[in-house]
């Protein structure tokens, strides 16, 4: 028999992680896990110009589904594509509330930036992730193409060029994991820009407005095709009442002539 002293120990150790298990099941998420169930969940920059992708950051988030993320992300390139038939220009920064989160877009320097958080997510807090990342993506463009890093950008021919700056975004990510921590309370203390004032729109209305203006057009042709059915019946109309104007002094001109014809040629 082993020592029963040793025994009870051990009994006790077991009890303590089974308890623990417990309650870690009943406790809820650990800090750790709440932000990062709320730091930005998706990032997205592109150039403004045509939408073409050229970094992508965050794939998997605890609160989506992979279908859900998906969707997403199908969302945030047709909201980052000028070019696209169901797409309108933006506002320099807005805010595009779909359903269970919320986008966050910004355009600087002919890049434009697009982050995905959740909505208890502060907006303060998204635009000041974006306008780092924005700085970080530059730095890391200037240090390896110096002064030309905007031709670089706008005559790159394939989508995700620059990946490899992947990592720094996602360091910014993990800054910005955590919107109770004192870092960033004092950087939203500290950021002096009205946020409030930025634009927030709905996602269909985003995702519509190129529907809209394609009704626009198709209208516009329509009315153009009827101005001009409508110029040549209104030419038709003014070459009938000429004609009936005439008309009769037409006809006594004939009999007259005809008159003529008989009594002197006949």
């Amino acid at each position: 028999a082993g020592d029963p002293a040793q025994a009870v120990v051990d009994a006790v150790a077991r009890e303590r992680v089974t308890a623990g298990r417990r309650s870690s099941r009943h406790e809820g998420p650990r800090p750790w896990q709440r932000a990062r169930d709320t730091m930005p969940i998706l990032t997205l920059i592109a150039r403004a110009t045509d939408g073409l992708a050229l970094l992508q950051s965050g794939d998997k988030y605890a609160g989506l589904s992979d279908d859900e993320m998906h969707v997403f992300k199908s969302q945030g390139k047709q909201i980052l594509n000028p070019m696209s038939s169901r797409n309108a220009p933006l506002p320099s920064k807005v805010s595009i509330d779909a359903g269970r989160c919320i986008f966050h877009y910004m355009r600087e320097a002919g890049i434009a930036y697009l982050t995905l958080t959740d909505k208890a997510y502060p907006k303060r807090l998204a635009f000041l992730y974006l306008e780092e990342v924005h700085q970080t993506f530059e730095e890391q463009l200037f240090k390896e193409y110096g002064e030309g890093w905007r031709h670089e950008v706008e005559t790159v021919p394939r989508p995700y060029a620059f990946m490899r700056y992947d990592r720094f975004v996602n360091r910014k990510r993990r800054d910005y994991a955590d919107p109770s921590s004192k870092r960033n309370m004092k950087k939203v203390e500290e950021e002096l820009a009205d946020i409030y004032n930025i634009t927030r729109k709905n996602i269909q209305e985003v995702l519509n407005r190129g529907e809209k203006l394609d009704q626009v057009s198709e209208i516009s042709s329509r009315i153009a095709s009827r101005s001009k059915t409508f110029k040549w019946g209104s030419k038709k109309l003014r070459m009938q009442a000429q004609f009936q104007k005439y008309a009769p002094f037409a006809a006594l001109g004939l009999v007259l002539l005809t008159v003529v014809y008989y009594k002197f040629f006949w």
